[in-house]
C-alpha cells in the first residue's frame, strides 16, 4: 500500500531549508506567515535577540476579521504593515513559512507592500 506524504511535514523540510539561510536582524525583521484551515498569523521577528517584535492574525479581536479567505488575509497584511511602520521597520525580509507563494500568502505580502513595506 502506497502512503502520501503529510503536507504539513513537507512544509516543515521546506520552511527549514530555506530558514537555514534566512534570517531577521534588528534593523531588518523577519516577517513570518504561518497559514491554517481557519486563520492567518503573521510576525515581525528579530532572530538575533530572539524576539517577536509586532503581529497580527484573524484572531486579534481589534482587527474584527474572521475566517482564512484571500479577504482576511489581505487584512492581516495591511495590519502588520501599519504596526512594522509604526514601530520604524520599513524594510523586511519576507518569510512564506514553506507555503507557495500562491493565494493567501500572496494576497497578505502584496497587501503589506502596498502599505509601504519593502522586501
Amino acid at each position: 500500500m502506497i502512503t502520501k506524504p503529510d503536507k504539513n511535514v513537507t512544509r516543515k523540510k521546506r520552511h527549514n531549508r530555506v530558514r537555514k539561510t534566512l534570517s531577521g536582524t534588528a534593523e531588518r525583521p523577519r516577517l513570518n506567515v504561518y497559514r491554517s484551515n481557519k486563520n492567518i498569523y503573521a510576525q515581525l521577528i528579530d532572530d538575533v535577540n530572539n524576539v517577536t517584535l509586532t503581529s497580527a492574525s484573524t484572531v486579534d479581536k481589534e482587527l474584527g476579521i474572521n475566517g482564512g479567505n484571500v479577504d482576511a488575509a489581505k487584512e492581516v497584511g495591511t495590519a502588520i504593515a501599519k504596526r512594522a511602520i509604526d514601530k520604524g521597520y520599513k524594510s523586511i525580509v519576507f518569510d512564506r513559512g514553506g507555503y507557495l507563494y500562491h493565494g493567501r500568502i500572496k494576497a497578505l505580502a502584496e497587501a503589506a507592500r502596498e502599505e509601504g513595506l519593502e522586501f
